[in-house]
């Protein structure tokens, strides 16, 4: 890969994820409105805003290769995003507890050449919660930056009682599937 690699975030935990695939990378925060398209389907959405963040980036910087990625939680057919407050984030782990949802991370890797937009989706199965696990959660500050209210590398690692598929992409990056794809731009 020739050109500079950039991510279209600054969350941190993405960051880590890329800095695993053993690429150098600068960090640029792709400013754009994150709202879902109702009309679409979740995974077309999700898509969708990964692009769009990409996108935003590759226009400023246009001989880069840009990678975009966005994560959703979805349960009855719900999309949950990143919690708007306490009362909020207590409203999705509160509908998490003791069932199965699932997660959504789409990645769009793009330059001026190029464009390369997958999806990874994880099962993911919550312990029962207690409302005072909740708030006691809360409390930690950590759900309001997570779509769905929860980091799995963090405090609620012991909220979850298994997962299906990628851990990483759970974490907001699918780490193999992205150092595959890299690899071939």
């Amino acid at each position: 890969m020739g050109n500079q690699l950039i991510l279209a975030s600054k969350s941190p935990r993405r960051r880590e994820l890329l800095a695993l695939c053993g690429v150098e990378f600068i960090s640029v925060e792709a400013d754009v409105d994150e709202t879902f398209d109702p009309t679409m389907d979740v995974v077309s959405a999700c898509e969708s805003i990964a692009l769009k963040k990409a996108s935003k980036v590759l226009s400023l910087h246009p001989h880069a290769v840009v990678l975009g990625s966005d994560t959703i939680v979805v349960v009855d057919n719900k999309i949950l995003g990143k919690p708007a407050n306490e009362e909020d984030a207590f409203r999705m782990l509160r509908l998490l507890s003791s069932r199965t949802h699932q997660v959504i991370t789409s990645v769009a890797i793009i330059s001026k050449a190029h464009q390369d937009v997958f999806t990874s989706i994880v099962d993911v199965k919550m312990i029962e919660l207690s409302d005072q696990m909740i708030l006691d959660y809360i409390r930690t500050g950590e759900p309001f930056d997570k779509a769905g209210a929860y980091g799995i590398q963090g405090k609620a690692a012991t909220f979850v009682e298994w997962i299906s598929g990628d851990y990483y992409a759970v974490m907001g990056l699918p780490v193999v599937k992205v150092a595959q794809r890299l690899k071939n731009i």
